[in-house]
């Protein structure tokens, strides 16, 4: 199966601290019915490190029954723990997912060496059938598979011939494709850098798992296809009217304390999160122990929407259209946005 294309990252939404699986159904509808080509379920931007395994399990079954014959399905499976990866993967070959990803294993950080045979490697020679996708981000798990260990995977299993990108390094991406050969898969796991990752020749990625696409997924759609097709110019001009959305994957502000100025660091999913909630769509707030904004992250969040808006008002329509919401007055009435920020630093 050639998964190219555009996937959506799937916000897990909550009521309260429970899972909003009504809201999730809706959410899985809006991506499925905006031309994306799959939808990860449970990846980082789903928070599955503060889901139960009952909720995640939960979560994959339901989007994948949602979903499936309409897109392409990934389950997100990673741990750093092999064991439970294997349980997660049996559980997603069960409820029918098409992939799965598997995240570097965090904290215990093994090295690359390590995660080619312990990790990466068992899981795919217990599911042979099952595609596997290795999810390269240092950035969250401190440590890294090196694209030299990923081509072995690649030698050796027929089920490794993709991989999520995110390591930021463009140095990294084309060694990956030197490494792993012209038919391997790249997708960007960063939506600021697909454009230069889908143009440059030395790495010639296949599409995006994307965070914004939750919000925009049409747009998201429609730059990737179009830079599958060649037509450059359509696919930077959409870039170029996503870019300020990218930037709110992570979102840093200055904060003021009796001890001076502190760097406040909202990581994803808490900004997309805050601007789904303030659009009208199912979201929730983070489940802990991520929580909220602080004013200037929230005041960010709010002008780069507006930007968006006031200069590709195309970018929101299919959003508003489905969830019959008016992104102007959404955009600009307090009370959307009330309890989404720290009141005090």
């Amino acid at each position: 199966m050639m998964m190219t294309g555009s996937y959506t990252a799937l916000i897990t939404p909550f009521k309260g601290d429970a899972v909003d699986y009504d809201g999730l159904d809706r959410l899985t509808d809006f991506q499925a019915e905006n031309g994306i080509s799959g939808i990860l379920a449970v990846g980082t931007t789903g928070e599955s490190p503060t889901l139960t395994w009952e909720e995640h399990n939960m979560v994959v079954e339901r989007v994948i029954k949602r979903a499936k014959n309409k897109c392409r399905c990934i389950a997100g499976a990673g741990s750093n723990n092999t064991k439970e990866a294997l349980g997660a993967v049996k559980h997603a070959c069960k409820a029918g997912a098409d992939a799965v990803l598997l995240v570097d294993p965090y904290y215990n950080g093994p090295s690359s060496l390590e995660i080619r045979k312990e990790y990466i490697g068992p899981v795919a020679a217990a599911f042979p059938d099952m595609q596997m996708i290795p999810y390269i981000i240092p950035g969250r798990t401190g440590t890294q598979l090196l694209p030299e260990d990923l081509a072995l995977l690649s030698r050796k299993f027929n089920n490794v011939k993709i991989v999520k990108e995110a390591t930021g390094s463009i140095e990294n991406m084309r060694r990956t494709r030197e490494c792993c050969g012209p038919d391997f898969i790249i997708l960007s796991g960063d939506d600021g850098m697909t454009a230069q990752m889908m143009t440059d020749p030395a790495v010639k990625a296949s599409g995006v798992i994307s965070v914004i696409s939750n919000i925009a997924p049409r747009a998201v759609a429609d730059m990737v296809r179009f830079f599958e097709q060649g037509k450059t110019a359509e696919a930077q001009k959409l870039a170029a009217a996503l870019s300020p959305l990218f930037d709110l994957v992570t979102v840093k502000t200055m904060e003021k304390t009796p001890y001076g100025d502190v760097v406040f660091k909202a990581r994803n999913p808490l900004a997309a999160k805050a601007l789904m909630s303030i659009l009208g769509m199912p979201s929730g707030g983070c489940r802990q122990p991520m929580g909220k904004l602080t004013r200037n992250a929230l005041d960010k969040v709010l002008s780069t929407a507006r930007k968006v808006q006031e200069n590709n008002p195309e970018i929101f329509k299919p959003l508003a259209d489905f969830f019959s919401v008016n992104i102007e007055e959404r955009l600009t009435t307090p009370a959307n946005w009330e309890g989404l920020y720290y009141k005090e630093y």
